[in-house]
Order: structure tokens, then sequence, then C-alpha cells
């Protein structure tokens, strides 16, 4: 991998996309708190060892201090998705990025051309979506803003395939590809069951049975993340059903709080 990766996160994602590239190189991982920092490495040591081979752990260096960042040559911004505090960070992060380092955004539904204004770099910035899970899920949307170079488009192609990830552009538009086509199919599932008496467990084995899916529609609603699901939702422009809503408002959540439209074992 030709560029030093640095992370601005703790989360899902981050950890995912930072134990994918510790196959290729020493990556830089910021986390918060030293709680979320203890959390990000035993979520990379669990993926890594997952993937076995060449992901090794100790290739992830987690730090506290925003400036060491600053070693980066190509820095991706991987918190929670929401406007405010993704330009917050990003304004920070322009204070300790080198002169040609790359600045990019893990959003999966916020304006590139606003996030990247606010990196203070519109040229050495892209939108690099990856799926969750990163390990598994090849797909990475590449959202650039008009000022972007195509030194800025090239490397972040180049380090695309040094993740082994296939990289398709796509326009800055709200929710870009996979999820302006998604989510209105994963809240009519939710409708359907509002509407009829069928089972989040009828629903999902349709769906998993029926038309092939990995995934039942409520099930994966719930591995996203409830909260998240409804964030996409508004900022695409598309109805999020009642049932969600509220279900959110109570904090079940999904997987991650332990119950959403299923109950979870957590740990």
């Amino acid at each position: 991998m030709s560029e030093r990766l640095g992370i601005a996160g703790s989360g899902a994602i981050a950890c995912g996309l930072a134990a994918t590239a510790a196959r290729a190189g020493e990556v830089l991982l910021w986390a918060r708190s030293d709680e979320s920092a203890d959390r990000a490495k035993k979520s990379v040591e669990k993926i890594c060892s997952r993937l076995g081979g060449d992901a090794k752990p100790d290739s992830v260096r987690v730090v506290r201090d925003l400036e060491a960042l600053g070693e980066a040559t190509f820095i991706v911004e991987a918190v929670v998705e929401h406007h405010g505090s993704k330009v917050a960070l990003l304004s920070e992060l322009a204070g300790h990025a080198g002169e040609d380092a790359i600045m990019a955004t893990t959003t999966s539904s916020l304006p590139i051309e606003e996030l990247a204004s606010a990196s203070g770099r519109p040229d050495r910035f892209v939108g690099f979506h990856p799926f969750n899970p990163v390990a598994r899920m090849k797909l990475v949307e590449l959202v650039y803003p008009e000022p972007a170079t195509d030194a800025t488009r090239q490397r972040a192609r180049e380090l695309c395939d040094a993740l082994g990830k296939t990289a398709v552009e796509v326009p800055d538009i709200p929710g870009f590809v996979v999820n302006r086509i998604l989510f209105p199919y994963l809240f009519s599932a939710v409708e359907l069951m509002s509407d009829t008496d069928l089972s989040a467990e009828d629903v999902d084995q349709c769906m998993t049975l029926g038309a092939g899916m990995p995934m039942g529609p409520i099930a994966l609603l719930d591995f996203i993340g409830l909260d998240v699901a409804q964030a996409i939702g508004q900022s695409i422009g598309t109805h999020v059903p009642s049932q969600l809503r509220q279900l959110v408002k109570d904090g079940q959540l999904g997987r991650k709080s332990g119950k959403g439209f299923y109950g979870y074992e957590k740990g």
C-alpha cells in the first residue's frame, strides 16, 4: 500500500477498514476516549483473526491524539453520521494533515461538496464509502467534489485496489447509489409488517428464500442500526416508518443495543 492510512473514528466501519488495511501496511486509528480505544483494539483483533493470513492487528496503531493522524498520507473521517460532527472533525483534521495528504469521509448520505468545503482542501477530498462488514463487502462508493484533482481521483482508486475493493464512482446525490435504492426497499418491508400480520421472521424468510437475498430486510435494518437507518432515511428524503422511529425513541437500535425488531444476546 503506497498510502499511510489514518482513520478518525473507532466504530464498526473504522475498525473494519483498519483491519482490512492491516494486510497492506501500517494504519493509524484515532479513538476519542480510552474506553473507545480499548474497544477498538479488541474489535480490530477480532476482525483480523477472522481474516487470518497477513491481517496483523499489530499493524494498527490506536492513538488518542488527533494530531498523530498528521503522519498519514490518506486520512479517512469515520465518525457518526451527523453533519455537525463530521464538519467539526474535518475542520480540526485539516489543521493536522500534511500538505499533500488526501482527506476523505465515509459518509453514506451527506453532501460531499459541503464536507469537502469544511476540510479546507476540496481539491484533495473524496467521499470514500465502504460497506459494513468492511472486511467482507467488496464495494467502495467514491464520490468526488467538483474541485477534486486527477491525482486525488487516482490515489483514491489505487487505495481501493490495495485494499482489495472494487471502486465505483457515483454522483453526489443523497444516499449515492446503494442507499438511495436500498432504504426505500427496507422501509417498505417494515410498512408491510405494520399493514399485515406478517412477523419479521416471515418477511425475512420470504426475501432470503424467495429472492435470494443474503439477509432479510428486517434483520438488515437491525444490523445497520435503526438510528443510522432513520438518519439515512431522513437524509435521502424518504418516509421513515413510524414503527422504526418508535424503536429508536425507545433506545432499541438493533444488534448494537441488544434489541430492535429482533432480540439479541449482547457480548
